[in-house]
């Protein structure tokens, strides 16, 4: 049996190897390594992708969730209310611009924003909501967006983890994830479903003017060059990544499906056993599995990681440790009541193997390695 990968990068690059390495060359024959035609081309090609009016990509998804805030001009103070469970750019990115972060709790079946925790941590301060589509699939954004309209506040997608999914509304219309609120973000991280070969991210918007203001700030505030208009920063995508993901683009999709057929073969196997609780769907999104996220009942979940380790499965603890718990975000504010769900998973979750490149036997061989520890 093949090496079981956590995430098996070298696998997918074979795939495309030729393409990769054509467009490699083109970009080292012509020199255009920081703008030029690639990055303008994935640019145009995700603006379609997501039928969304504007796509600003930009050097790493933490900077695109700092810029998108930053154009939305959030000032010092303001709140912004995002989840406890979750990677740490969410919040950190608010603590860096001096803004105040507010952590609250997520539901247990789908670990994303729970409805009526939001409503409570409102108050006359908050500016923005930072939904976070965590593991692959959307938060209940149909809600969100309407707290945010009655309390007139900003809805800043945190789409790291789940471009490709498909959100639908109560009325039947779809949208893409990332493309909802007032702005979007996302990653291109390696071992993303859409992953480039480094650093990579990018904001998307149906604003014309917060594009234009957000255009601006990714690169040191000017539109043209030497004058700055606006307090920026730099961050660019590099066309080697672009190129990447131009080539990416059109197998989002099938890599998604790939992902997706994983997952039912590890929910199948699993549903009849009662010590692990496998992913929930929501009725109103797809899920793309960027991980595949068990719950333990009554075993203990770090032998099961362990007991993965020691037969050669790779797997991953998302997250041991709260926002509200971690050293550079305690506060006095936060009360312990107020995150049962989050301090009861980071106890509980453990997450699987998942990429486009798994086979059925290496699912086959994880899938009884698990069963065995819980029987």
């Amino acid at each position: 049996m093949k090496k079981i990968q956590m995430v098996d990068l070298i696998g997918q690059y074979k795939h495309i190897k030729p393409q990769i390495n054509n467009a490699f060359t083109s970009i080292l024959d012509t020199a255009y390594y920081i703008g030029g035609p690639k990055v303008k081309e994935f640019q145009t090609d995700l603006e379609k992708y997501l039928d969304i009016k504007h796509v600003i990509p930009c050097a790493n998804g933490t900077d695109a969730l700092q810029i998108a805030m930053m154009g939305l001009g959030l000032k010092p103070g303001d709140e912004v209310i995002t989840v406890d469970f979750t990677f740490a750019a969410t919040v950190e990115v608010i603590a860096l611009l001096n803004l105040t972060p507010v952590l609250v709790d997520v539901e247990e079946a789908t670990f994303n924003m729970d409805i009526e925790a939001l409503k409570k941590a409102i108050t006359p301060r908050t500016k923005a909501i930072v939904p976070v589509h965590l593991f692959g699939q959307c938060a209940n954004m149909e809600a969100i967006l309407t707290i945010a309209k009655q309390y007139n506040l900003f809805v800043i997608e945190d789409n790291a983890q789940a471009i490709g999914a498909d959100y639908t509304f109560s009325n039947g219309t779809k949208k893409k994830a990332g493309t909802m609120g007032n702005v979007g973000t996302t990653s291109f991280f390696p071992s993303k479903n859409l992953g480039c070969y480094g650093d990579g991210g990018a904001i998307f918007t149906n604003d014309n003017n917060l594009a234009h203001i957000i255009r601006g700030i990714v690169n040191h505030g000017m539109y043209k060059r030497y004058y700055h208009d606006v307090v920026g920063v730099n961050s660019r995508l590099d066309s080697l990544q672009a190129a990447v993901l131009q080539i990416k683009l059109p197998l989002l999709d099938s890599y998604c499906e790939a992902r997706q057929e994983a997952a039912k073969f590890y929910s199948d196997a699993f549903a009849d056993c009662h010590k692990i609780e496998i992913p929930k769907i929501s009725d109103f999104t797809t899920h793309v599995f960027h991980q595949y996220t068990l719950k333990t009942n009554n075993i203990d979940r770090n032998a099961l990681h362990q007991h993965l380790l020691d037969n050669g499965i790779p797997n991953a603890i998302y997250y041991p440790v709260p926002l509200h718990s971690q050293k550079a975000y305690t506060n006095t504010r936060y009360d312990e009541n107020d995150f049962k769900v989050t301090n009861k998973l980071i106890q509980t979750v453990i997450s699987l193997p998942m990429h486009t490149e798994l086979n059925k036997e290496q699912q086959q061989f994880i899938v009884d390695t698990v069963l065995k520890f819980c029987n």
